[in-house]
C-alpha cells in the first residue's frame, strides 16, 4: 500500500471517529437524564440514611452474620453504572459518577454545618443529640467514602467497557458481574481501613470489609436478570448500543 492511500484510509478512519463522537455529545436521550439523578439518589439515600444502621442475619453453618444496613442498598448504585455505561458510554457514566460525588461532598458539607450550628433554645437536648448522633460524621469517615466511591465506580465503568469491546458485546453477565467484582473490590478495600483502622481491631476491620464485599457482590449476581431485562429494553427504545473503542478513560474529563 502506497503511503497515499495509507495516509488517506487514516484520514477517513479519523473523520468517522470524529463523527461518533460529535453524534454521541449531541445526540439526546430519552430515559439518560432519568437514570442519572436516580444514581444520586441512590448514592445519597445509601450513605445518609443506611450508614447508620448494623444488623444481622443467622446463617445457616455460619451462625450471625452482622453487615451494615446501606450495603443491601448501595449496590443499587453499580447496577446503575453498569446500564448507563453498557448503553450509553463510558462518557456519560463518567459525568454521572462526578454528580454523585459532587452531590456527596455538598451533603457531607452540609451535614457539617448543620450540627455544628447552635440548637435554638426551643430544641431540646434529646432532640439535638438525635440530629448529631444521626447526621455527624467524621473527617476520616467521610473522607474514605468519597475516595473509596470515587475510585470504585470508575473501575467498575472502565472495567465493563473494556470487557464490552473485548467481547464484542456478547457475554453481559460476565461484564456486569466481572465488573462489579472489580469496582467493589477497590472501594471496599480504600473504605473500611482509611475509616476504621486504629478504631476497630484489625480483625473486625478484615472481618467486615470482607463479609460486605461478597453480599454486594452477590447482590448483583441476584440482579443480573433485572439488569439484562433494563438494558435490553433501553437499548431497543433508544437505538443506542454504545462501544467505547475510541473513548478517552480519562476520569478528569468531563467530555461526553
Amino acid at each position: 500500500m502506497s503511503a497515499s492511500a495509507f495516509l488517506c484510509l487514516r484520514t477517513t478512519a479519523i473523520q468517522r471517529a470524529t463523527i461518533r463522537r460529535v453524534n454521541q455529545t449531541t445526540r439526546r436521550y430519552k430515559y439518560f437524564d432519568l437514570i442519572m439523578p436516580a444514581f444520586v439518589a441512590v448514592l445519597l439515600c445509601s450513605n445518609l440514611i443506611g450508614v447508620h444502621k448494623v444488623s444481622s442475619i443467622n446463617l445457616p453453618f455460619y451462625g450471625e452474620y452482622i453487615y451494615g444496613a446501606g450495603v443491601l442498598f448501595f449496590p443499587i448504585s453499580y447496577l446503575f453504572n453498569d446500564i448507563m455505561t453498557e448503553v450509553y458510554g463510558f462518557a456519560r457514566s463518567r459525568r454521572a459518577v462526578w454528580m454523585g460525588f459532587a452531590a456527596l461532598v455538598f451533603a457531607s458539607l452540609m451535614s457539617y454545618v448543620v450540627t455544628a450550628l447552635p440548637a435554638a433554645p426551643t430544641m431540646s437536648a434529646e432532640h439535638q443529640s438525635a440530629v448529631n448522633f444521626i447526621f455527624a460524621q467524621t473527617a476520616r469517615i467521610t473522607l474514605a467514602s468519597l475516595i473509596a466511591f470515587w475510585a470504585g465506580e470508575f473501575v467498575n465503568s472502565f472495567v465493563l467497557a473494556k470487557v464490552k469491546v473485548w467481547t464484542e458485546g456478547k457475554f453481559l453477565w460476565v461484564r456486569t458481574i466481572g465488573s462489579t467484582f472489580a469496582g467493589e473490590f477497590v472501594d471496599s478495600i480504600i473504605f473500611y481501613p482509611i475509616a476504621f483502622l486504629g478504631t476497630w481491631s484489625n480483625e473486625q476491620v478484615v472481618s467486615v470489609m470482607i463479609g460486605n464485599y461478597f453480599l454486594k457482590v452477590f447482590w448483583e449476581v441476584v440482579a443480573t436478570p433485572f439488569t439484562y431485562w433494563i438494558v435490553n429494553y433501553l437499548k431497543r427504545v433508544e437505538h443506542e448500543d454504545f462501544y467505547d473503542r475510541e473513548t478517552d478513560f480519562n476520569p478528569f474529563s468531563l467530555e461526553n
